[in-house]
């Protein structure tokens, strides 16, 4: 077998990391660390609602240049976007593809941010109503009035808002206020299914 001899300077610097690394043990410094990389960590910058002198009107945050639309929100599908055609009139159908994907969104959104109002079934029993709390009760889904509007007066109503319900256009994304939409037509179905929608195993 083998013996491991070391040399004089290896353990000579063997000896110097080993106290080296023991005086670091619980040491405290009123010294800034060391920053080797910097990574733009001090770069010149503005948070907003700072004053800048470099402009005329002091302010550091810039208005976007007038015509522009960032990228990915030019809204060209009307429909889409505000719920309604090119004359202004509510959509009929929902713009989106409705499948069970779509569904489940709704679903979970809904039940995030309607249901405690409009009930988990759709018929204005929600939490909030059953409270006492004090509130205007909310509408039913499924009255005759609710299920012969158009997709996009859902939609609409969701977005802006309607009498004492608040719009969630800033809480809720397009996408998101869509499958809602779709959602809320499921309640209705399963409230007022004919027969031929039960599977005919299951009748």
């Amino acid at each position: 077998m083998m013996k491991t001899t070391y040399k004089p300077t290896s353990l000579l610097l063997m000896a110097v990391f080993v106290l080296f690394a023991a005086g670091c043990q619980g040491s405290l410094s009123e010294n800034p660390p060391l920053h080797f990389n910097q990574n733009m960590d001090f770069q010149e910058r503005y948070d907003a609602q700072e004053a800048n002198d470099f402009f005329e009107d002091g302010r550091a945050m810039r208005a976007p240049v007038r015509g522009t639309v960032a990228r990915g929100h030019l809204k060209e599908d009307t429909a889409f976007w505000t719920g309604r055609d090119a004359s202004g009139n509510f959509v009929s159908d929902n713009p989106l593809t409705v499948d069970m994907a779509l569904l489940e969104r709704g679903r979970e959104q809904y039940e995030i941010f309607c249901s405690m109002c409009h009930g988990l079934a759709g018929d204005g029993q929600g939490i909030i109503m059953t409270g006492g709390y004090g509130y205007v009760p909310a509408p039913t889904y499924h009255s005759d009035m609710v299920r012969a509007q158009p997709d996009g007066y859902l939609y609409d109503a969701l977005t802006w808002g309607v009498r004492s319900m608040p719009g969630y256009g800033t809480q809720i994304k397009v996408e998101d206020r869509w499958a809602i939409v779709a959602y809320v037509r499921a309640l209705q179905r399963s409230q007022a299914a004919p027969m031929s929608d039960v599977p005919e195993s299951e009748r």
